[in-house]
């Protein structure tokens, strides 16, 4: 391997860190003019559109077996379908932002208890790192927790239908995906997602308003997210252990706020950055020593 493709692959965390933390940014743009199921409906369709193009472009081939085609299929349905669609719609029913970032944001140390439970290495090492970067978590959003919104069991639920999706879509890939083209591999993800989150939309009943906001959100969600951070979390996962890829959800919130007081204006407060150093050092102590 040359060392452009070993500086390439380090830089991977890093670049999927920092577009996945979009995600928030898009929702608040995306989300007052239309409906989540709709709008995650449209993403699913283009990025399945826009794979499909890549993948003739490239001639890369599908899986042949039909087993591996419904792997992928479980974990799109868990990672796309479950994980955006409960914490949009957790947001647009009356959830906080800062309050489902952190019920989300559980998912490294339910990994790591699964991970233990079915007798995988969990060190002593990675738990503290684990623990820090759940402390250091909350106090990116401590802040944002006195908006918490609607704290209800239909909103609860939808949070914790993310986390779960997330978890157990992360674990299922890492054990029963076997190693094929990411770009193949998105587009049976994607339609899976699409499948599931389409009849949602129809009984959503709350058509996408195409104004230059939802425009930017869609067009950003289809080719950064999907087409990007989506991919590199498919090979993140097909490359590192479970425990290592997970502890990156903690930085997404950190960087999110960074993003967010860069774009709107929104207050970075003491305890926020002392939040975003605790949460880098959990981190680090988590992923393998190079």
């Amino acid at each position: 391997m040359s060392q452009t493709d070993q500086r390439l692959i380090a830089a991977m965390p890093v670049v999927f860190v920092l577009i996945w933390s979009t995600g928030f940014i898009v929702a608040r743009l995306g989300m007052p003019h239309a409906g989540p199921m709709a709008f995650l409906t449209w993403r699913y369709c283009l990025s399945v559109a826009c794979f499909l193009i890549w993948v003739k472009l490239s001639g890369v081939a599908f899986p042949r077996s039909r087993r591996a085609w419904a792997h992928l299929a479980v974990t799109g349905l868990l990672m796309h379908a479950g994980y955006l669609g409960g914490v949009w719609a957790a947001v647009k029913v009356g959830m906080g932002a800062g309050l489902a970032a952190l019920i989300v944001g559980l998912q490294p140390v339910l990994t790591g208890i699964w991970l233990s439970y079915v007798g995988s290495r969990v060190t002593p090492r990675q738990w503290c790192g684990l623990a820090l970067g759940l402390l250091g978590l909350f106090f990116v959003v401590f802040h944002k927790l006195d908006h918490a919104g609607e704290v209800t069991p239909l909103t609860i639920t939808l949070a914790v239908t993310a986390l779960l999706s997330i978890t157990a879509g992360t674990l299922y890939q890492k054990r029963f995906v076997q190693p094929c083209d990411v770009r193949a591999a998105s587009v049976i993800q994607m339609s899976a997602a699409l499948a599931l989150t389409l009849p949602l939309a129809l009984i959503e009943n709350q058509p996408v308003q195409w104004v230059p906001d939802v425009m930017i959100a869609m067009a950003w969600s289809v080719l950064a997210l999907s087409l990007g951070a989506s991919s590199l979390l498919y090979l993140l996962i097909q490359r590192g252990a479970a425990a290592a890829v997970s502890s990156l959800m903690y930085l997404v919130p950190p960087c999110t706020a960074v993003i967010a007081w860069f774009l709107f204006d929104e207050p970075l407060t003491p305890l926020t950055l002392l939040g975003m150093a605790i949460t880098v050092l959990g981190v680090a102590l988590v992923r393998p020593r190079s």
